[in-house]
């Protein structure tokens, strides 16, 4: 029997993290792979013009599925980072320097983070720390994982959920492109699609929410 692959270790240890700490499904599984998908594009993109970067994909893809199991909002970041550092280098299939590429790119990618502190300096793992952070910034134009995330934080309160994510979304989410953070010719791209699909899903839940048979 051939052991599972590093793909496969990875999502198992995205399902186990996130029964261990709670992390709702708007932060497991279909995020985690849905921030693989849009990293997978950027790369493609980007590694025509900056080609040194195909030696950096593992990094990519391995930041891009566990960058939410360290979140602050569901754990310690600091004991988040370690238990990856130990899962990775359990795997034998990942480098010391690469899990520390890794955790820097995690440990420093988020929205929260980046406006605080700006985009860091990691040298040559610049370019995939922008092409996971970016990925990642493209899923979050999924206004129903928005509604998700709020929904678990307001014991299920649809109306409360849908007011607190329509404001995330006119605040933060519409405004990567003027904020300065989407730099991926891909990720600047599908910025106008994205919107066009998030207004019209704001606008359908707007109608569902004041249907008289809802109320």
């Amino acid at each position: 029997m051939t052991s599972p692959s590093l793909l496969s270790k990875l999502f198992h240890f995205v399902l186990l993290t996130t029964k261990k700490f709670g992390i709702d499904e708007s932060h497991g599984l279909s995020h985690s792979m849905n921030v693989l998908h849009f990293a997978h594009d950027i790369f493609n993109d980007e590694v025509e013009k900056l080609p040194y970067i195909k030696y950096h994909e593992k990094i990519i893809y391995v930041s891009s599925i566990l960058h939410d199991m360290c979140d602050k909002k569901y754990m310690n970041q600091d004991s988040g980072i370690a238990e990856i550092s130990n899962f990775l280098g359990e795997t034998n299939k990942i480098t010391p320097t690469e899990i520390t590429a890794i955790n820097n790119i995690i440990s420093t990618m988020s929205y929260s983070t980046v406006k605080k502190y700006g985009f860091p300096d990691l040298c040559e793992y610049q370019p995939a720390y922008h092409i996971v952070r970016e990925a990642d910034l493209l899923s979050a134009y999924d206004f129903d994982r928005c509604m998700i995330y709020n929904m678990n934080m307001q014991n299920g309160n649809v109306d409360a959920a849908f007011d607190n994510a329509s404001k995330l979304f006119e605040n933060r989410v519409f405004k990567h492109r003027e904020d300065g953070l989407l730099l991926t010719d891909y990720a600047l791209q599908q910025d106008y699609s994205l919107k066009q699909i998030a207004n019209s899903r704001i606008s359908a839940w707007r109608s569902i929410l004041n249907n008289r048979h809802m109320t």
